[in-house]
């Protein structure tokens, strides 16, 4: 490829408010999953507390709960900003040939940090794609490709790998892992037995990084959307239909007995059930806060956390929340023991959190943002 500078296009939109409050929010949320708050309040005896803390938990298996949209809000979203980010280089005078080394560049760190967080919490090699990190590496790559290609082959190109990747399940002929929809016992189970050469690894499937690319691709064809000079109303209704067919694809597939939504291993029925709540959130959000010109201040508080949320992602997976876990139990416990020792977990892990959303605003207010 060449490596001269490529115009931009003539006009460049601004930045969109509902994305970086999308991105901010789904990190906001990851970061509080770290303080263990979510885990305290499943364990509530007061129902409301239940009910929200077992929304804030993965499904065990067959089903759907809030939690398990939260990767795809995360994987969705970074495809919505490729288009964006591409663009800016390109107004930057950057060559093409230098953008495409970034990619690249971005992907290798991306699966470097995925794979150094298995590293680290297992003290061995671990060659996993389970965590955000490891799957945006294959899926960020894949939708920064096909960017350019037509609406049609997008959305034909992510069809056929769920297709696909539904096909290998239910016609895997190893014996033992021939149960398509059985924990411990399908393709997935297999892969990762194989790749951690060990008898029984865990239930979250490698291979889940196939199936997930399509968060991305239809994240990229969202943010070309966003971008375009299309109206307001075109934007809104287009993202709607859209979000509507894959959620209705979806839960038909779960509810005929084709193909049951399973987050663990990505089932297709999952991937477009969840594709479409992501789709209908990103819509919602660019009503409230760029159509209708609400919730503008509101979102600056997520937006502190998304404008550094790999550098707060690795923090908290590295030992941060337990780190500031350390500094405030103390005072916490001083000032509120009165309380009982549940009111003292509780309280601490909102300090945490909040100890973690400090340390983004801190970032943001020197101007320090640490991207890959």
């Amino acid at each position: 490829m060449s490596s001269e500078p490529i115009s931009a296009s003539p006009r460049l939109p601004g930045r969109i408010t509902s994305v970086d409050f999308f991105r901010g929010f789904t990190m906001f949320l990851l970061a509080g999953e770290a303080t263990h708050l979510f885990s305290l309040l499943m364990r509530s005896d007061n129902a409301v507390f239940h009910f929200i803390g077992t929304q804030l938990d993965h499904h065990e298996w067959h089903g759907l709960h809030f939690w398990d949209l939260i990767q795809p809000f995360f994987m969705f979203i970074v495809g919505v900003a490729i288009p964006f980010a591409v663009a800016n280089r390109l107004r930057k005078g950057q060559s093409q040939r230098s953008i495409n080394l970034h990619a690249y560049k971005r992907a290798f760190l991306l699966l470097f940090l995925g794979w150094a967080l298995y590293f680290i919490q297992a003290d061995r090699l671990v060659f996993r794609f389970q965590n955000v990190l490891a799957q945006l590496s294959v899926t960020y790559i894949v939708a920064y490709l096909i960017r350019n290609k037509s609406f049609r082959f997008q959305i034909i190109f992510s069809l056929t790998i769920l297709l696909l990747i539904d096909l290998a399940y239910r016609f895997f002929p190893v014996e033992g892992f021939n149960h398509p929809w059985v924990n411990y016992e399908n393709l997935g189970a297999w892969f990762n037995n194989k790749i951690e050469g060990v008898e029984k690894a865990s239930e979250w499937a490698t291979l889940n990084f196939v199936s997930t690319t399509a968060h991305t691709v239809w994240g990229v064809l969202c943010g070309k959307l966003l971008m375009s000079e299309k109206t307001h109303t075109y934007k809104l209704r287009a993202l709607a239909i859209a979000g509507v067919t894959a959620l209705a694809a979806g839960y038909a597939l779960d509810l005929l007995n084709i193909t049951p939504i399973i987050k663990k291993i990505a089932t297709s029925s999952f991937v477009l059930a969840s594709g479409g709540w992501t789709i209908l959130a990103l819509a919602f959000c660019y009503w409230l806060i760029d159509v209708k010109k609400q919730f503008k201040k509101g979102s600056w508080f997520f937006i502190v956390v998304g404008m550094n949320s790999i550098f707060i992602y690795i923090f908290f997976h590295i030992g941060g929340a337990d780190f500031i876990r350390t500094i405030i139990q103390p005072f916490v416990k001083l000032l509120f023991s009165w309380g009982g020792e549940t009111t003292v977990r509780m309280l601490t892990s909102l300090g945490v959190w909040a100890g973690l959303w400090y340390l983004c605003y801190w970032l943001y207010k020197h101007n320090l943002f640490i991207k890959i």
